[in-house]
């Protein structure tokens, strides 16, 4: 077992006193040692290696609080990449027909084609392409366009045929089809969970094959931003299917916690599904996962109060993706088998949801400790926060989404003064509720560090500061993607931080993000240690 000792550098340790050492001490894939540098070096074996930081930054490497890994690596090697900027280069639907014919060819007839994170918002028409549109990229492969979000799509006609779905075909709770407003006749588009079916899976058209290539390339990009701990945050049966296949004894390269559909059980935990699990070590069950509503892209997130400027004025506060009555139910059947929930809720209507949810599931059955999270809370008022600390819940904030549609929330989706307050982390913090932030990849790339500067500087793409009083400092935002990440889905006990026991999951920054936080994403990872070995190394 090989050991290393760190040292002649900033060291962010994440422990209960945020304590700054003088070096750390590794030994095989754990800590074994945080403290004076003489002390460590009177401890070490004789064949430690010492690493000299130089004046670069030790902390716990981070942890994905909220994420569809492998996701990056389907979208990366099997599917068309429609995003527009900042997040890619596709300006209108023009291109984006041209990208999906492009890949038309190079299909053979009947196989799918699929394109991801276009989103109306960002390009040239403000809207999905029709099915018309699509047609005229082919009809002879079913062609199927998802949206940034991951709650809406477009499909053409062959799709909408393999779909099961005609112009009689009634809307899903939850869901709904376009609809030409005087023919009927299906546009292609597809809003909600419910509607588009296997077709919202992250592992739609995946074979056991393209699992393995796409989580191998997912791993590598999260190495080299630093991520040794992810999510999968939605896992079907066939997801979970692909993950048992690992054999037990083998070290895929990577540490995941998967949440399965909360719809899911009991059949999972009583072993009545056959699933073959728990499998490899490496890849754990967490919470299940419940969603209330959608998205901000497509006004589905369900708001109390209507949106700033309704795109649909049937639905002009957005819309709840399941009804009270069956989401209470999930709600208490998840609680009373005693699983974690981490629950989809963008709008503060959604929330409302689950918090009643909650607080109905505890007066019937109390249990202390059970972290039952909200997702997103991008909309959450003080009155929600408050309601959230007395019922022991917390919160994964999708901060990024301040950068990448903070500019759409002030202009279109909230207006200027809710969107002041959108993934409210100070007030979270004001009203003692421990929270997380997240990315949300694919929607948005796993990149802690810049995640980390739209907590602390809210800044939008356009160079808007969006609601300063939101803003938290960066040791709050860095803890909420180490040793809080890891409390929130009950693995604080060997991870999220640098002390004695725990894995040897650390990351080097090039300088300490404590110093000069305005200019955080200035920033950059160095080297990934996974287990205690090098697992990526910045190359100059």
């Amino acid at each position: 077992m090989s050991s290393t000792l760190y040292f002649n550098g900033a060291i962010l340790t994440m422990d209960a006193g945020n304590s700054q050492p003088e070096a750390v001490l590794t030994n095989g894939e754990l800590i074994q040692a945080v403290g004076s540098l003489d002390d460590l070096r009177a401890q070490m074996p004789a064949s430690t290696i010492e690493r000299d930081l130089q004046g670069a930054c030790l902390m716990p490497a981070f942890v994905d609080p909220h994420g569809h890994f492998p996701d990056p690596g389907f979208i990366e090697l099997f599917r068309v990449n429609l995003a527009s900027a900042p997040r890619g280069d596709c300006r209108d639907i023009s291109t984006a027909l041209q990208r999906l014919a492009d890949k038309a060819r190079q299909t053979p007839k009947g196989e799918w084609v699929m394109g991801v994170s276009l989103d109306n918002t960002a390009i040239a028409e403000g809207r999905l392409p029709t099915r018309e549109e699509l047609d005229g990229v082919s009809t002879e492969h079913p062609i199927w366009v998802i949206h940034a979000s991951g709650h809406n799509g477009a499909a053409n006609s062959m799709a909408l045929q393999r779909h099961g779905v005609d112009k009689n075909t009634p809307d899903p709770v939850g869901g709904r089809f376009g609809r030409d407003p005087e023919t009927g006749s299906l546009t292609g588009l597809i809003e909600g969970i419910s509607a588009m079916g296997d077709m919202g899976n992250t592992d739609f058209l995946i074979d056991r094959d393209r699992f393995w290539q796409g989580f191998n390339a997912t791993r590598q990009e999260y190495l080299a931003h630093g991520v040794t701990y992810a999510q999968n945050a939605w896992a079907t049966r066939e997801m979970l299917d692909h993950f048992a296949s690992l054999p037990a004894d083998q070290d895929p390269g990577y540490d995941l916690v998967l949440l399965p559909i909360g719809e899911l059980e009991p059949e999972l935990s009583d072993g009545s599904s056959s699933l073959d699990w728990p499998g490899n070590p490496h890849f754990t069950l967490g919470p299940r996962k419940l969603f209330t509503d959608g998205a901000f892209q497509m006004q589905t997130a369900y708001l109390s109060k209507p949106y700033h400027k309704p795109i649909d004025p049937d639905f002009p506060q957005g819309m709840a993706y399941v009804t009270e009555q069956e989401h209470r139910f999930q709600v208490k059947k998840l609680h009373d088998l005693g699983h974690q929930i981490h629950c989809h809720c963008n709008g503060d209507a959604g929330a409302d949801m689950f918090i009643d949810a909650v607080e109905l599931a505890l007066k019937s059955n109390p249990r202390s400790d059970h972290r039952h999270t909200i997702i997103h809370g991008q909309t959450l008022r003080d009155d929600q926060l408050a309601r959230i600390a007395s019922l022991g819940m917390t919160v994964s904030f999708f901060s990024a989404h301040i950068y990448y549609w903070g500019d759409q929330h002030y202009s279109t989706f909230l207006g200027p003064e809710r969107a002041e307050r959108i993934s409210p982390a100070a007030s979270a913090e004001a009203h003692g509720v421990r929270y997380t932030i997240h990315n949300d990849a694919s929607v948005t790339p796993t990149r802690p560090i810049h995640l980390a500067h739209c907590a602390v500087n809210r800044m939008t793409a356009k160079g808007r500061q969006l609601g300063r009083g939101q803003a938290v400092s960066a040791l709050s935002a860095l803890r909420a993607q180490t040793i809080d990440a890891a409390w929130q889905v009950f693995q604080e006990k060997g991870r999220g931080s640098l002390e004695p026991g725990k894995i040897a999951d650390l990351v080097v920054l090039n300088r300490n993000p404590l110093v000069n936080s305005e200019k955080l994403d200035s920033c950059e990872v160095v080297s990934t240690i996974r287990r205690g070995a090098v697992v990526w190394t910045k190359h100059h």
